[in-house]
């Protein structure tokens, strides 16, 4: 299969509060990966960064945590479907022959100037075929819809979160999920410990679709959240970015959290902070598919 292989260097400011890669900053290693690859390739692609490409969709899966070193992780990135008006682009993540992450990304051609997507060109079809291949399955966590009691985390964009085209960039939807996220694990932390010795929390899985652009405003946007599923020693996250006067979704998104104890294994929810989770869950029993993903996850590695 051919590839595009990009080496990205780590950034010491792409570290969490524990030593590791930050999740949402392997988006960021991504976005450098696909931008590598169409600057890289014949001058049709790389029109489609002025023209405009619209991300859809992120799949990432956390395999192994990333201390920050001087050596660049390599990214193998190929195209793993081409349509008429769509591609995806499937990645390994590797550091020092270990493959730490894998991820899937689902894109479009955007016009700018009419602010619609376009139809693929034939020369864009041709140079994302060039690394055309297939991927490891990802099979997609299932969309929540609810209605009723969830969690509410005001946020702001910054000025530097615009990208190019003066939208909010696709990398800092990360960042704002994330933002809540940590809210919601403060509360539950003040409920009690989850296992022996204490609890950590690792992100195993992070799905997210893009719905509508987001643009700058000094008017806060909200992150709504549930708990969709608690198994074991894990529980998924639901949440959705919406504007908070008409309740539109700008993005979807859903999260795979396991538990940790201080040794770095995986833990069992207990007492206070299960009742704690339970607070948030939001019909349990219509998410099977959802609770078995959880109860499948691996111990997996990013804070």
């Amino acid at each position: 299969m051919s590839q595009h292989t990009y080496l990205c260097p780590m950034r010491w400011g792409d570290m969490d509060a524990l030593g590791h890669i930050n999740n949402a900053s392997y988006i960021d290693y991504l976005q450098e990966a696909r931008v590598d690859f169409l600057l890289s390739r014949p001058p049709a692609m790389g029109q489609l960064l002025e023209t405009g490409v619209l991300v859809t969709g992120h799949q990432v899966e956390y395999l192994h945590p990333v201390a920050f070193g001087v050596e660049p992780l390599t990214i193998n990135l190929w195209v793993d479907s081409i349509g008429a008006a769509r591609f995806s682009i499937g990645y390994h993540v590797w550091l020092d022959g270990q493959l730490v992450a894998r991820a899937r990304t689902a894109a479009a051609p955007y016009d700018l100037s009419t602010g619609r997507l376009r139809r693929l060109t034939a020369d864009e079809r041709a140079g994302l075929a060039s690394v055309q291949g297939s991927s490891d399955p990802l099979r997609q966590l299932p969309r929540v819809r609810w209605q009723g009691r969830d969690h509410v985390h005001p946020f702001l964009v910054r000025w530097s979160d615009l990208d190019p085209y003066r939208h909010v960039n696709n990398v800092m939807f990360y960042d704002y999920l994330q933002e809540a996220r940590i809210q919601l694990a403060a509360e539950l932390l003040n409920s009690g410990p989850m296992g022996p010795g204490g609890m950590g929390m690792v992100l195993a899985r992070q799905d997210l679709e893009y719905l509508r652009p987001m643009d700058f405003r000094r008017e806060p946007y909200q992150v709504h959240s549930i708990v969709s599923a608690i198994g074991t020693s894990s529980y998924t996250i639901a949440a959705e970015i919406r504007e908070p006067e008409t309740g539109k979704v700008y993005a979807a998104s859903r999260s795979v959290v396991v538990c940790i104890d201080s040794h770095g294994a995986s833990a069992p929810i207990l007492g206070p902070a299960r009742e704690h989770l339970g607070q948030w869950l939001h019909s349990a029993d219509r998410n099977t598919a959802d609770r078995n993903t959880a109860d499948r996850t691996t111990v997996p590695v990013e804070r």
